[in-house]
């Protein structure tokens, strides 16, 4: 299978334009990402990083919110994480609660540095990742977006649904992770964990089919998503069962909207993470839990019939000023 747009998920249209751009996070990883920009802007622009989902890259999801938010007249950056994509360090395909934190912070660090932007008008949107985390630690960003989110953390060290939240059942976990982790020490590569499962199984979950039919369909696919090939390390989830994030998000002061299809299974995820992050904030007015009525967990991924970019725009114009 090929991607359907020369290694992108979606159509560039002529009145935006693309730049491949490269810059550093605070540990000395060089980032890559896609930079759009209105084809016919004027002044300084209100930017937006984006990143996300979990396991995709900058030619799937955050490049399409990106594009769309570039044709409303904003410069918005699509980059891929730490150790994937066309992204920087070694090893290859593993993710970490501080560094792709971080990664959000370097995007801001790019964008409130260049001539076209004004540096007190920078926000970020995570489809599914770390956004949220970054917001409760970057001062610097004026308004955060997230867009179907999961809790990493959580559901590492807790299983789906929290189904998996016991002593045992992490030990369990934890003790299958080393023994993985002590063979590909010996043997010098890194097993990989397989992406979005394919052939998809007949009595596979719903949530399962919805992965399935947006990572391995000419819908999402693109030769550089984990989630489309062959996944991440399967020691990659390690450091997540033992670094929760969020934990002071009801710090933050800044504006956040967060997203989420009232079907999806993730739902659970962006409702607790609101209401913690509203709980004793003094800081709640400009805090906002949007629930898209029948929407799934992927339909916020690429369904513009069904993503609020509306709402979205009028959110980043409201609080980047």
């Amino acid at each position: 299978m090929h991607s359907k747009y020369n290694g992108y998920s979606f159509p560039l249209r002529d009145t935006v334009k693309r730049e491949k751009v490269h810059f550093r996070n605070r540990y000395g990883i060089e980032l890559c990402g896609d930079l759009y920009l209105p084809a016919q802007a004027d002044g300084k622009l209100a930017a937006v990083a984006v990143s996300g989902p979990f396991g995709a890259v900058k030619e799937q999801c955050s490049g399409l919110y990106a594009e769309e938010l570039a044709s409303r007249g904003f410069a918005a950056l699509a980059f891929d994480p730490s150790f994937t994509g066309e992204s920087g360090g070694e090893v290859r395909n593993v993710a970490s609660p501080d560094i792709n934190t971080e990664d959000f912070s370097a995007a801001v660090d790019f964008l409130i540095t260049r001539d076209f932007v004004d540096g007190e008008k920078v926000g970020i949107l995570g489809i599914c990742g770390m956004a949220l985390n970054a917001a409760a630690m970057d001062t610097r960003i004026k308004a955060t977006v997230t867009a179907t989110m999961y809790d990493m953390t959580r559901v590492n060290a807790k299983g789906y649904f929290d189904a998996a939240d016991s002593a045992d059942a992490r030990y369990e976990t934890k003790k299958a992770l080393n023994a993985q982790r002590t063979e590909d020490c010996k043997n010098g590569t890194y097993v990989r964990a397989g992406g979005v499962v394919d052939p998809l199984p007949e009595d596979a979950p719903f949530f399962v089919k919805d992965y399935y039919d947006y990572y391995k369909t000419e819908r999402g696919y693109t030769e550089r998503s984990l989630n489309s090939n062959q996944g991440w390390n399967v020691t990659s989830s390690l450091s997540f069962l033992n670094m929760p994030i969020l934990r002071y998000s009801n710090e933050i002061r800044s504006a956040v909207l967060v997203i989420h299809g009232e079907k999806a299974h993730s739902c659970y995820f962006s409702r607790d993470a609101f209401a913690d992050m509203v709980k004793d904030n003094p800081w709640t007015d400009n805090k906002e839990l949007l629930i898209i009525p029948g929407a799934v967990h992927t339909d916020l991924y690429d369904r513009k019939d069904i993503i609020p970019f509306d709402k979205i725009e009028e959110f980043f114009r409201a609080y980047l000023q």
